[in-house]
């Protein structure tokens, strides 16, 4: 064995080192247990009521419309650096043949979620009450 697995090694040394580390906490540290610690606990409030309730359908549109634009994010920024980042670094990039089709797809694409972002702007997802 070389020089080579030295990162392996270290990496597994953190990694014995911090579970040590929380285990010698837990067997060292002060237990005082008290009602208070161990009543749940719900974003800072206490929990009152059903676990069961139902949530108002606008939270669930605001969640998808927060997922549709970090899904938009995760496929633009790539190709903004495929694309745009290519041809002044000289870098790999996108094939100079193929530029046009990957621009109108992703042309496409902005179409798909405008769309989908005019949808949710008029079904008032986004009017707090």
């Amino acid at each position: 064995m070389g020089i080579e697995y030295t990162p392996v090694f270290l990496l597994f040394l953190v990694a014995l080192l911090t579970a040590g580390g929380m285990i010698a906490t837990a067997l060292l540290g002060p237990k005082k247990t008290t009602v208070v610690k161990q009543m749940p606990y719900e974003s800072g409030m206490d929990p009152i009521g059903d676990a069961r309730q139902r949530f108002d359908v606008r939270y669930y549109l605001v969640a998808i419309v927060f997922l549709l634009f970090d899904v938009e994010l995760l496929f633009l920024y790539p190709w903004a650096v495929a694309h745009w980042g290519a041809a002044d670094v000289g870098a790999a990039g996108i094939p100079a043949d193929f530029r046009n089709l990957v621009f109108a797809e992703i042309m496409v694409f902005i179409a798909v979620l405008t769309a989908a972002f005019a949808y949710a702007w008029k079904k008032g997802v986004f009017e707090w009450r």
